[in-house]
């Protein structure tokens, strides 16, 4: 149980300290465009920007990206939680943890064009797990977790 805290605590720093999530990932963005050594978190965040060339502008302009605000109402999807769930399911794959999760994910990038398509697909399962935990005041439900991630289809 300790390990399953550990694996989700990172997403949840993430998502609950915005500003410095922001920081982060700006930050990153900086250390590459200036060809700056990375440390190996930093390469993960900076494969997921790369991944994203549609944020790019975004990350050049640290004011605007620190105090812009997404709404769901307005149907807006939040850059920098996109990247940090792609950020956590890449590294729940390094660690397969959840355990098995290496294994459906293989399943499941079989079925679509590319890892991306496939992180996408793995993106409301993840939602779902930190929302009911969010609302339940619980660590995600690993096995719910992975039941849904098996149910994708592409």
């Amino acid at each position: 149980m300790e390990r399953q805290g550990r694996d989700w605590s990172r997403l949840a720093v993430l998502v609950q300290d915005q500003l410095s999530a922001r920081k982060y990932f700006i930050d990153v963005w900086n250390k590459h465009s200036a060809s700056d050594a990375l440390q190996p978190i930093e390469n993960l965040i900076l494969k997921v920007i790369l991944a994203h060339p549609e944020y790019h502008a975004l990350l050049r302009n640290r004011e605007h990206a620190l105090s812009r605000h997404y709404t769901p109402e307005g149907g807006e999807t939040n850059p920098f939680l996109h990247m940090a769930m792609h950020v956590s399911i890449e590294e729940q794959l390094l660690a397969d943890r959840p355990a098995g999760i290496a294994r459906i994910y293989a399943d499941l990038r079989g079925r679509c064009p590319n890892y991306h398509a496939a992180q996408h697909e793995m993106m409301d399962c993840l939602f779902e797990a930190l929302w009911q935990a969010q609302r339940t005041h619980i660590l995600p439900d690993e096995r719910r977790y992975l039941e849904c991630l098996k149910n994708r289809q592409p």
